[in-house]
């Protein structure tokens, strides 16, 4: 009977630290994983058409950036500098935002080497908008 409630006493951790979202000092199999960003803001938030034909660097803050972190508008991923865990500079040219309009902005890390064992890992941040104005 003690041999029973000894591997019991042993499964039930393992199996909360195997189901555990994301990646916790609770679940050391999390080591390798990477956080998900957090964008909270963007400078500028608007410019000009004029600014846009040639480039322009569009610095985000927010956490959890990482050196694989890279800046996507409207869907296209965009040169990227990391340079903390809390700032990027992106450099945006013509190809990036062509035109007039509202251009949504966010930051995506993609997954690190977690190993898919109850790990999340990387991710998109919130989104926000950069104006292009006719001017």
């Amino acid at each position: 009977m003690s041999s029973r409630f000894a591997a019991r006493s042993i499964a039930l951790p393992l199996l909360a630290v195997l189901t555990l979202p994301g990646c916790s000092a609770i679940n050391p199999l999390c080591s390798s994983t990477r956080p998900v960003p957090a964008l909270t803001s963007i400078a500028p938030t608007s410019v000009t058409e004029a600014q846009v034909k040639g480039t322009f660097i569009l610095n985000l803050t927010g956490s959890h950036f990482v050196g694989a972190s890279v800046v996507v508008i409207n869907k296209v991923q965009v040169t990227t500098d990391v340079t903390s865990s809390t700032t990027i500079k992106a450099t945006v040219g013509p190809a990036d935002v062509g035109a007039a309009g509202a251009y949504g902005v966010w930051v995506n890390t993609p997954a690190g080497n977690s190993g898919n064992l109850g790990c999340s890992s990387g991710g998109s941040s919130g989104q926000a908008t950069l104006t292009v104005t006719v001017k």
